[in-house]
């Protein structure tokens, strides 16, 4: 039997590690993940993983082309720098009615819902956002060459960098250096794998990072105060006061509540949910503006 399609919309939340699309309906709720979906990275790689997502999400559904075509489509990904790069994607999918944006609105929304406060994101990359009223506010975002501080990615890479000032007798022993020179040979090796790495591959490294900072590794404890320096002067740039609510997401956020000044962690709250929950609510908003322009 065919559904009905009057409420279904499809929302994405793509990142550089994976991406997970979903199907969301009044009597209708599916979703599943497939590899990562930077259009900037890799734009071919990326439209391939959301075509078979969505193919597969669709055949699961019990739907049809014509009505995945139909339904509106909302997708937050990394790597969409522009309307031009939306623009060009849009024409490589399925959809008759979609929006496309980067990842972080899909994140705040997810993280805050309707509620005012910040946000700092940090996953393979990272960003910062804030919710006041109608007002949303982003900082960060640009990637691993010119940006994602505090990211898992910039965690990654610092900690191996830090190794090496290491290796120079420029700081002192670390139990972590020890452990990532053991884990690649020598110095030699780690130059050599880090010639070769995607961001993907830094951020790998990141809970080595967390690990030996929660044992008190003084190396390792100064990567992540040097990334939440980064991210409160962020936030106080933004506009953060006190009692304005603060969520750390992502994989290697939450590790930085800690470090934060003691004026922030009081302020800080549990996300109210994820990047996907808030892809699919902002797919249901654009089913609204649809609808209502029919009228």
């Amino acid at each position: 039997m065919s559904r009905s399609i009057d409420t279904i919309v499809v929302a994405v939340d793509g990142g550089g590690t994976r991406c997970r699309i979903a199907v969301s309906g009044d009597a209708l709720a599916r979703q599943l993940e497939v590899g990562a979906a930077n259009v900037s990275t890799d734009f071919d790689a990326a439209c391939a993983e959301l075509n078979r997502g969505i193919a597969s999400l669709t055949e699961h559904c019990g739907l049809d082309a014509v009505q995945i075509a139909r339904a509106p489509a909302y997708l937050g990904l990394a790597g969409v720098t522009g309307s031009a790069i939306a623009d060009r994607l849009a024409a490589s999918l399925p959809f008759d009615h979609v929006r496309i944006e980067d990842d972080r609105p899909a994140a705040l929304r997810g993280a805050l819902g309707s509620q005012d406060g910040f946000v700092a994101h940090c996953g393979t990359g990272s960003f910062l956002a804030a919710q006041l009223g109608d007002q949303r506010i982003f900082a960060g975002g640009w990637g691993p060459v010119l940006g994602d501080q505090a990211s898992a990615q910039w965690v990654g890479r610092l900690a191996l960098s830090r190794t090496l000032d290491c290796v120079d007798d420029l700081r002192p022993v670390s139990v972590m250096a020890e452990d990532l020179l053991s884990r690649f040979g020598d110095a030699a090796g780690v130059v050599k794998a880090a010639s070769g790495m995607s961001p993907t591959d830094f951020g790998a490294l990141a809970p080595v990072v967390t690990l030996h900072a929660g044992r008190g590794d003084e190396l390792a404890v100064s990567i992540m105060e040097a990334s939440t320096r980064y991210l409160a002067g962020q936030m106080e740039a933004m506009g953060w006061v006190p009692d304005q609510s603060i969520c750390l997401t992502g994989g290697i956020g939450p590790h930085y509540a800690a470090y934060l000044p003691e004026v922030m962690q009081q302020d800080l709250t549990k996300p109210l949910g994820d990047p996907l929950d808030g892809a699919i609510a902002l797919a249901h908003a654009f089913q609204e503006e649809i609808e209502h322009e029919r009228c």
